[in-house]
């Protein structure tokens, strides 16, 4: 099986770690393990457990206080519709791979995460690209949709609150996508690890399993939770599903690992208070970007209802990579360039690591801009 580069990735691993601040990053600022311990106030209980625990296998589809806290991010979700996976890399990857098989049509939001539409190409899907566009908030357009859609379609890939956008499809606008899905029995796969994250009013999005009957869910603990060490995902779908999904999940992940999943249980039973802090950070930070994209003439952007990161277009004659790198090279500051999103035109900014980063990374950009 052929596989394109993932962009992003790449574009990651080769930067990340060799700059000076990094205005990629889309995690909100990650916590330490003492200040984990510290949200929930039992540290010395903690410690003498993960001293005492034999590092068995463990729970094969997710230790059950994990899959609980889990289930309580959603209305109806029991343990059965639950499976814990490697990030939420892992779960759409195995949703993908158990769902699309050659010669299906399955349609997928542009930009989102590479997986949704490269993983199903490289199976031979027909692959139909809905390209979400500024002018419509980068939202999808359904008309569009519906052209797309026919009796071939198995499966409808979108990513709520998107990356890298920030837009976000509220409850009545995803019942108009699961009205189109419904109508052609397809399945509707919805990439949800930035959901808890909304900048005004409730902090979580509906969900895409609660509304609807082949409605799948993927989150992780890494973005909304600060958690991407612990490398802990999910996928929340229908019970028969989730059936399929752990038959497939034994040839690829047979477990996570034990500490791992005992630490995100902990962290789940303190979800408000996680996300009470992370809210308090990107919305203070959003303010920061939103000021800084007022005062330079030469960058637009739809304003982000959610998530942590902003596609942001710039007007200058420059592909979207050499401006990155020449940017990182002069400044210390890393984005994400829009090629590595498969949109030309466009960076990717990262606002939810620490506000003193932020602010000293967007002065450096405002230099090179003025040079530039």
């Amino acid at each position: 099986m052929k596989i394109r580069d993932f962009g992003v990735e790449i574009w990651m691993n080769l930067y990340e770690n060799n700059c000076e601040y990094n205005l990629a990053e889309t995690c909100v600022e990650s916590l330490t393990v003492k200040e984990l311990l510290q949200i929930a106030g039992k540290e010395e209980e903690v410690i003498e457990n993960i001293l005492n625990m034999k590092l068995t296998y463990g729970a094969i589809e997710g230790a059950i206080p994990l899959r609980k806290g889990i289930a309580s991010l959603y209305k109806k979700a029991k343990l059965n519709n639950i499976s814990v996976t490697h990030g939420a890399i892992g779960a759409n990857e195995l949703a993908l791979m158990t769902l699309v098989e050659p010669h299906d049509r399955v349609i997928s939001v542009l930009p989102t995460y590479q997986q949704h539409y490269s993983i199903p190409e490289s199976i031979g899907a027909d692959v139909k690209i809905l390209k979400l566009l500024p002018e419509n908030n980068f939202l999808p357009d359904l008309d569009e949709l519906r052209s797309y859609a026919n009796e071939k379609t198995k499966l409808i890939c979108i990513n709520n609150p998107n990356n890298p956008t920030g837009s976000l499809m509220d409850e009545s606008f995803l019942k108009e996508i699961i009205e189109i899905a419904r109508s052609i029995d397809a399945y509707i796969l919805s990439d949800e690890v930035y959901r808890g994250l909304n900048h005004n009013g409730q902090s979580f999005s509906a969900s895409i399993a609660d509304l609807y009957e082949k409605g799948i869910s993927t989150g992780s603990m890494s973005k909304t939770f600060s958690l991407a060490g612990l490398r802990i995902g999910w996928i929340c779908g229908p019970e028969e599903f989730i059936e399929m999904i752990n038959r497939r999940r034994d040839y690829n992940t047979i477990s996570c690992g034990m500490i791992d999943e005992y630490l995100a249980g902990i962290a789940l039973e303190n979800k408000e208070k996680i996300i009470g802090r992370n809210l308090g950070i990107l919305r203070n930070n959003i303010k920061i970007l939103d000021k800084w994209i007022a005062q330079e003439p030469k960058l637009s952007y739809v304003k982000p209802k959610a998530g942590t990161t902003a596609f942001v277009k710039y007007d200058f004659d420059i592909p979207s990579e050499e401006f990155c790198e020449k940017l990182l090279k002069e400044t210390g500051v890393m984005f994400v360039p829009g090629k590595a999103m498969d949109m030309e035109g466009f960076i990717r900014i990262g606002y939810a690591n620490n506000a003193q980063v932020i602010e000293d990374g967007l002065k450096k950009v405002s230099q090179f801009l003025k040079d530039l």
